[in-house]
């Protein structure tokens, strides 16, 4: 069966398509969730293909896929903005979500119940006023690693599998952090994407450096690699949130050189957000900020504009059915 899209909107709630996005369907408040709903994250796990959480200005919440139906988790998160979910892939109960105000909330349970993580995350910056947790990654191979980013409060590294976390910065040229990347050449490899250009570390966050762009500009958003382990990385890049332009860029050496992945048409503003899926590497789909869609069908190498755009878009996440 064709796989289903779930596109993550900043006022718009979820949206999903069941034609690769050809066309794009609503979920109404109806549906469980308030339909001008704030959607920050979307997460998935392939032992729970029934099910998709999504992180929101009013709480968690868990889709029922074959209903239709979303339920809100209640937590101590209910009065805060949900900004990133992960879920382990070494255990689909272990999850973790992040903050604005900062805080890293973790359940053990799949969600039904949470609590706060030790993490001494700063409490104010000048650009956002209260930091935002953007990103929480789960290390693929050692269920003990996490990585976490703020925008803005650089780099933050568990090594407990998210119990607490500690600071790992240095060498950030930029702490205005967007996204985190484990990416294997035989080593590991960490990346960190920022305001301020795309960043590397080779020692799990303990030191870092930037690898600059052929762009005009180096703000960076979305890092992802392709769900095959291949080396082949896509990253968004742009003048700025949301900014006026934008170009998804692509290595095939696990981030050592990069080039325009070649998407259609005008890009009216910075590229974003990518979704891949371990169930077929070859469908990927990448979006702007400002809610322009794309699709490939071959891992990256070719591209199609979808023909509808929505408004600011946080999260995509496509599942199979």
């Amino acid at each position: 069966m064709t796989p289903r899209l779930y596109i993550g909107t900043a006022g718009l709630s979820v949206w999903y398509s069941d034609d690769l996005g050809e066309t794009l369907h609503r979920f109404w408040g109806t549906s469980g969730m308030y339909s001008e709903t704030r959607v920050w994250a979307l997460a998935s796990h392939p032992e729970r293909p029934d099910e998709l959480l999504a992180g929101t200005d009013s709480g968690i919440y868990r889709l029922d896929i074959p209903a239709a139906k979303w339920t809100h988790l209640p937590s101590e998160m209910d009065s805060l903005c949900i900004w990133s979910v992960a879920r382990s892939p070494h255990d689909p109960d272990l999850i973790l979500a992040g903050t604005r105000p900062p805080a890293i909330f973790r359940s053990t349970d799949g969600a039904k119940t949470w609590e706060r993580v030790k993490a001494p995350l700063p409490e104010t910056c000048p650009a956002v006023l209260r930091p935002r947790v953007t990103r929480i990654l789960f290390d693929p191979d050692d269920p003990d690693l996490v990585f976490a980013g703020l925008e803005i409060g650089g780099v933050w590294r568990s090594t407990d599998g998210g119990k607490s976390f500690e600071n790992a910065s240095a060498g950030l040229v930029s702490e205005d952090i967007h996204d985190v990347a484990v990416v294997r050449n035989g080593s590991r490899l960490i990346y960190a994407t920022t305001n301020m250009g795309l960043h590397v570390s080779n020692d799990d966050g303990r030191s870092w450096e930037v690898k600059p762009l052929d762009s005009p500009s180096q703000y960076t958003r979305g890092i992802t690699p392709r769900a095959d382990g291949s080396g082949f990385v896509l990253l968004g890049n742009g003048d700025g949130p949301p900014g006026s332009w934008g170009k998804l860029m692509v290595s095939r050496d696990h981030g050592a050189h990069w080039e325009d992945a070649g998407l259609p048409g005008k890009l009216e503003s910075s590229a974003w957000v990518v979704a891949t899926n371990p169930t077929d590497p070859k469908l990927i789909f990448a979006a702007t900020a400002l809610g322009q869609y794309f699709r490939s069908q071959d891992g990256g190498e070719s591209w199609t504009a979808l023909p509808r755009r929505l408004t600011e878009t946080r999260a995509l996440a496509w599942i199979p059915t």
